[in-house]
């Protein structure tokens, strides 16, 4: 089976996105996969600065906590993002990492399949459609991987929310069983 990393990107005291991460884990280890979770939460990410640098390197030349989150998403074989969703896009940290995590480009990394899971106020479906498009981007840059499957728990708002959200958990857990 496969070693499945799951980032969840939300700042947020109890999150939803950390909620569901929990259900998605969950579901994954159901499936026989060894899952791991990396929170942004306490984290230090400067942006990208563009100097290109670790296309020669495979490394930053920014000192934080980015460089460790790299070789963990360089070693996982599937991905999984939770981000909530802000103004109809991605998280701005988790645009940050996707930004930092350039010098894997140019790696022999092992993530194949990568998901993501999102959250909103929201519930329509369109709603996560950018932050999706967003992720599409930067897979489209590592040939040997795919974006996978992406889910999405609209209508939570408040923090904690999805601790009584049952169908969300239960959808987070089968999405998990579901990862290859």
């Amino acid at each position: 089976m496969s070693k499945v990393l799951v980032i969840t990107t939300s700042l947020r005291a109890k999150s939803n996105s950390d909620i569901l991460a929990e259900r998605v884990i969950a579901g994954a280890k159901e499936a026989g996969h060894e899952a791991e979770q990396i929170s942004l939460k306490e984290k230090t990410l400067n942006f990208c600065i563009g100097c290109l640098a670790c296309q020669k390197t495979q490394t930053c030349v920014l000192k934080d906590d980015a460089i460790a989150i790299a070789e963990k998403v360089k070693d996982a074989e599937t991905l999984v993002f939770i981000t909530p969703i802000y103004y109809y896009e991605m998280s701005g940290q988790m645009k940050t990492l996707l930004d930092r995590l350039n010098p894997l480009y140019s790696t022999d990394y092992k993530f194949r399949n990568v998901y993501m899971l999102s959250t909103a106020a929201e519930d329509e479906a369109f709603v996560p459609e950018k932050a999706v498009n967003g992720l599409q981007g930067w897979v489209d840059c590592f040939e040997k991987a795919a974006l996978s499957g992406s889910l999405f728990c609209g209508g939570i708002t408040d923090a904690g929310e999805a601790e009584k959200n049952t169908a969300a958990q239960s959808a987070a857990y089968e999405f998990g069983k579901t990862l290859s």
